[in-house]
């Protein structure tokens, strides 16, 4: 499992384990899975989606960055309103 953090200039969007995180990077949308190799990126416009125990899940954004490290992926995005 991966912990996920996704961050917003307006609040904390969602923090929990998840399963999978799909993100739309400035080459292409990539997905981050367990033991993922440590990373640093941009993101373009387009979506994030996480999959939880619960289903997936899906938030809008304009962009922003993502690191992984260790099993944690932290975003720090603007979301589309």
């Amino acid at each position: 499992m991966l912990q996920l953090k996704i961050v917003s200039p307006e609040k904390i969007e969602f923090e929990g384990e998840v399963e999978s995180v799909l993100v739309p990077g400035t080459q292409g949308q990539f997905e981050i899975l367990n033991d993922h190799a440590p990373l640093i990126s941009t993101l373009d416009k387009g979506f994030v989606e996480y999959g939880t125990k619960e289903g997936k899940h899906r938030v809008d954004i304009l962009g922003g960055f993502v690191e992984v490290q260790k099993n944690v992926v932290s975003l720090c995005v603007e979301v589309k309103e």
